[in-house]
């Protein structure tokens, strides 16, 4: 997540860099520093970010899981555990999910491809 993308969320959720540290738990020093591209912003600051998100927008236009938009097969639904854990709408969220028949070994790699999906695409 760049630093415009992280201005852009903040925003959409309404709140001030001082409200933002509160709610992602660091200071506003990180925050400046985050939106200034001085610092990259930290793996579980950026999941949170996008869950505060989701939780906002949800997804009003299809209300279809992962596995139904991206047509998964039974075999592979059955390992994935945005299925397990019927997180259909958060299958971004969740490490470990089997997308395109891949499991990303971590966030950074889950979230290039996640970026150019549907599922995540109509989150944000």
């Amino acid at each position: 997540m760049d630093s415009k993308e992280f201005i852009s969320f903040r925003k959409k959720l309404n709140k001030t860099q001082t409200q933002m540290a509160q709610l992602l738990g660091t200071s506003v020093k990180a925050i400046h520093s985050y939106e200034q591209g001085w610092r990259s912003v930290p793996v579980h600051a950026e999941r949170q970010l996008l869950f505060l998100i989701a939780r906002i927008k949800g997804d009003k236009e299809s209300g279809k899981s992962c596995w139904t938009i991206k047509r998964c097969p039974p075999e592979r639904k059955k390992k994935c555990p945005a299925w397990e854990f019927r997180a259909g709408d958060l299958c971004w969220f969740v490490n470990g999910t089997i997308c395109e028949g891949v499991i990303h070994e971590n966030w950074k790699e889950k979230m290039k491809m996640c970026r150019s999906c549907d599922v995540f695409s109509s989150m944000v």
